[in-house]
């Protein structure tokens, strides 16, 4: 049994930018087997495009959700400060590899 593949686009808004927030992303994507990327927008917020099984989008969203739980000792805390997160379903791309930071 295969799991549905879903494409979701986070806008993730707050002080994300310029403090390692896509770096973490990344590594969250790859540890949960996602695949897509992460930029800097021009007006302050980073776009996260995760594609996958859809347990592990949902679970990236949840992390990067201003409510997640943040342990500030953690060495694979979450960087910097999210005010907002906004969830756009997508149409998933066959032709998408890897999870990168743009």
């Amino acid at each position: 049994m295969t799991e549905e593949t879903v494409r979701t686009t986070y806008f993730v808004r707050g002080r994300v930018q310029g403090v390692g927030f896509r770096w973490w992303t990344r590594s969250r994507a790859l540890e949960l087997g996602l695949v897509g990327h992460a930029r800097n927008m021009d007006d302050g917020r980073v776009e996260v495009v995760a594609q996958g099984p859809a347990d592990a989008v949902a679970e990236l969203g949840r992390r990067l959700s201003p409510t997640a739980a943040v342990d500030p000792t953690s060495p694979r805390r979450r960087p910097g400060r999210v005010e907002a997160c906004v969830a756009l379903p997508g149409q998933v791309r066959p032709d998408v590899t890897g999870f990168v930071e743009k």
